[in-house]
């Protein structure tokens, strides 16, 4: 009986580590990559524009 009280104890507590902590983390960092990727675009695109009407 207490074996299955810990079990269910330690499963409850697993999930609540991966939808409180890990998941929100995974979804910040997602977020904050994007963030860097799209920056990172808007500046090739400008140097590209800006070497093309060099010309």
């Amino acid at each position: 009986m207490g074996r299955t009280v810990m079990a269910v104890l330690g499963v409850v507590l697993a999930l609540y580590v991966v939808f409180g902590f890990v998941l929100p983390a995974l979804f910040g960092l997602f977020k904050f990559l994007f963030v860097l990727a799209l920056v990172a675009f808007v500046v090739v695109a400008a140097v590209t524009i800006v070497s093309k009407l060099a010309k």
